[in-house]
């Protein structure tokens, strides 16, 4: 390998550490917060996301708790790079959830348990999720299902995701904390990571259905690796180097 070789999960060590402004680093961080929190119905604009990541401040009137979740969320992402090396377990998980809705202003305080499982049953686009008496046994076994295999590819982390939402642990936040463990499983794994815009968040949310409900899975794998794609331009503009090797949903799913 060429000692000059440029690749994500180093840069984005010694570019968190050195504070390099203009730098992928920063330029994931505001991508990854303002979308995952935009197509859970935050208000920032992408530009506000960006004006709180580098001032630490905000402009104009906007809702006190997107602009909490979009701090936490840079935080989350500091995280994860922090302890890509680490296994998940039940205690990473909740310390996500944890950082993620740290500050949250709530009405409903009994429901909203934070860093903690649910306390009561819900659903999610009229699918029933795990009781919260199943929760924390099937999060374990999710966990070693995902462990049990000595290599991951995209499909793994796929059914990592679908699995996670549908077991949907938490009163809230579910869909941010999933898509913090697939960046994390990417960065790992040496695989492109990428995250749902809202162009793309009702093929998203149809294609996570299909394969929790149908076992259909086709359409999920194709938004992932659509947004790879998109992810893989922003990698070329940096001249950040990856595996360049095609793949396709139907190459993923007969493996």
């Amino acid at each position: 390998m060429p000692e000059n070789k440029r690749t994500l999960l180093p840069l984005l060590v010694s570019e968190k550490k050195n504070k390099i402004k203009g730098s992928i680093y920063n330029r994931m961080q505001v991508d990854f917060a303002f979308n995952s929190n935009h197509i859970e119905g935050s208000r920032l604009t992408h530009e506000q996301t960006r004006y709180i990541y580098e001032t630490h401040t905000i402009d104009g009137t906007v809702p006190v708790n997107d602009v909490f979740e979009t701090s936490n969320h840079f935080r989350c992402f500091d995280h994860i790079i922090d302890t890509v090396s680490e296994p998940v377990t039940e205690e990473y998980i909740k310390n996500v959830h944890r950082m993620l809705k740290n500050g949250i202003m709530v009405d409903d305080a009994d429901y909203a348990v934070i860093g903690e499982y649910k306390k009561y049953a819900n659903e999610v686009g009229e699918i029933q999720t795990a009781s919260p008496d199943d929760v924390s046994g099937l999060i374990k076994k999710l966990i070693s299902d995902y462990n049990s295999k000595p290599e991951h590819d995209l499909y793994d982390i796929a059914d990592f995701h679908a699995r996670f939402e549908k077991i949907h642990p938490f009163y809230d936040g579910n869909g941010r904390v999933g898509r913090l463990l697939m960046l994390k499983q990417c960065l790992e794994n040496d695989i492109v990571p990428f995250y749902i815009d809202d162009h793309i968040k009702y093929f998203y949310y149809f294609g996570l259905k299909e394969w929790q409900t149908s076992g259909m899975k086709e359409r999920l794998l194709d938004v992932f690796l659509s947004k790879q794609d998109d992810m893989k331009a922003i990698l070329d503009y940096f001249g950040i180097e990856y595996d360049r090797t095609e793949v396709s949903a139907k190459d993923l799913i007969k493996k």
